[in-house]
């Protein structure tokens, strides 16, 4: 098998001079690169297709009832987690990424033979299943890409690619709601899922094709270790959490993040179905929302995410999507219109996918590979939903005591600020645990696959 070339012997072609207009990539880098763009690409847009799909069926099975859609996906998250871990630490990384992925395609053909044999009057059953589906669907399968990204990239990396990777999924994004929005009229909800289908399938070939790179590219002793079982126990992402501080600041983090977002979802959703009685053009109102958003964070991506990394460092940049919401949620109680609503929903989610996930992702640079896909699974399924679990049922007691949108905005603004303070003190201790040029565990840096 060849043997990498030396970082000095890399020429940088025109693609590479191009990208980095943009992004500081190195000419080594820039096939890893591009196939990771292609993989985020492929599974956000497979998403997105199914977005609208999901927020129309809450709507039109009863705003009252998505607390209890919620607790339903949080059942699922504890059912599920537990045979991921068993693959992770059974099977290659290459192996278990594809038979996720292939497992969440098995049931999309089930939900369209659902959809196409079910009378009409079972389809608000079908929409409710498809909901808490799709919430298991979109944390496992964004978790498993970004926890692939971590794997193979250090921490140097990651703050200078991870922004860029990112357009990728904004593309994606783009794309999906851009299909949604100008199809569902036409074809149906049925033929969507298959498109979202066959792009899933995409991202798995793209998957492959970082792994022949990493094989090819890598030093032996790095592909020996990186595509290996991960191995240990499969309740060590629960175990790890629980002992260690930086994990826990973590689920913090994550459950303050979603308190907050779930807030802002259920004012969304009330605000819209008292403003739209017509389920396709709230769906489509729902996807030219989702298709601002992703213009909005290309735009962040591509000229902005890494400068803004690098510039502030991960606790400040950690710490922007916080006071953004201590802001709008503080403009919300002032005033809860349609039009601050979306505003609000459309920069928190920009600056979210733009800025905050791709720092949130470089804290998993400087733990173990099997924190890497455990901890991480854990914190991005179960603790995610257990939050939005939390945000759901505090809506709803709210609710019951009386409490306006605006009151709950304000109710929300605290919350956003113990969040930043999380924020900042989580970001200052991975920098610490980062180092000039520290790995985890004592392994060797991670080798990205070159070509």
């Amino acid at each position: 098998m060849a043997r990498p070339r030396p970082v000095s012997e890399h020429r940088s072609g025109p693609l590479a001079a191009l990208l980095g207009r943009v992004v500081e990539v190195r000419a080594e880098e820039v096939r890893a690169l591009l196939w990771s763009c292609t993989y985020f690409f492929c599974i956000l847009s497979a998403y997105y297709i199914l977005r609208p799909l999901r927020d129309e069926m809450a709507v039109a099975g009863g705003v009252r009832n998505i607390p209890w859609l919620f607790t339903g996906t949080l059942v699922a998250m504890l059912v599920v987690n537990p045979p991921f871990a068993a693959l992770v630490t059974r099977l290659t990384r290459k192996r278990f990424v594809s038979i996720t992925y292939r497992f969440f395609m098995f049931n999309l053909l089930v939900f369209f033979v659902l959809l196409r044999v079910l009378p009409e009057s079972q389809s608000v059953w079908v929409g409710r299943a498809f909901y808490v589906w799709t919430a298991v669907f979109n944390l496992f399968i964004v978790s498993v890409f970004w926890a692939f990204m971590a794997d193979i990239f250090t921490t140097e990396q990651g703050k200078r690619l991870f922004g860029f990777i990112g357009v990728g999924g904004t593309l994606g994004g783009i794309v999906g709601s851009a299909i949604t929005a100008g199809l569902v009229q036409v074809v149906g909800t049925e033929v969507l899922l298959l498109i979202s289908i066959v792009l899933l399938e995409a991202g798995v070939f793209a998957v492959r094709r970082l792994s022949v790179l990493f094989e090819s590219w890598s030093s032996a002793g790095s592909r020996a270790v990186a595509e290996k079982p991960i191995g240990g126990s499969v309740w060590a992402g629960l175990t790890h959490v629980v002992r260690s501080p930086y994990l826990l600041g973590i689920v913090s983090y994550m459950l303050l993040f979603t308190i907050a977002a779930t807030f802002l979802y259920f004012q969304q959703a009330d605000i819209i179905d008292r403003t739209y009685d017509d389920r396709a053009l709230r769906t489509a109102l729902f996807a030219k929302i989702d298709l601002i958003v992703n213009v909005l964070t290309i735009v962040t991506q591509l000229f902005l995410t890494g400068r803004i990394i690098k510039a502030l460092g991960v606790a400040f940049t950690l710490g922007l999507l916080p006071l953004l919401c201590v802001a709008g949620f503080a403009t919300l109680g002032l005033a809860p219109t349609l039009a601050v609503i979306i505003t609000f929903q459309v920069l928190r989610r920009a600056a979210n996918y733009a800025v905050a996930r791709p720092t949130r992702e470089v804290l998993y640079t400087v733990v173990s590979r099997e924190d890497k896909y455990k901890a991480k699974a854990l914190i991005d399924t179960f603790v995610y939903r257990g939050g939005d679990q939390i945000g759901a049922w505090s809506w709803s007691l709210m609710g019951a005591l009386g409490l306006s949108i605006a009151g709950v905005a304000f109710a929300a603004v605290p919350v956003s600020a113990v969040w930043l303070i999380v924020a900042v003190w989580l970001g200052r201790k991975q920098e610490i645990m980062a180092g000039p040029s520290k790995e985890p565990d004592g392994m060797a840096p991670a080798v990205v696959p070159v070509g």
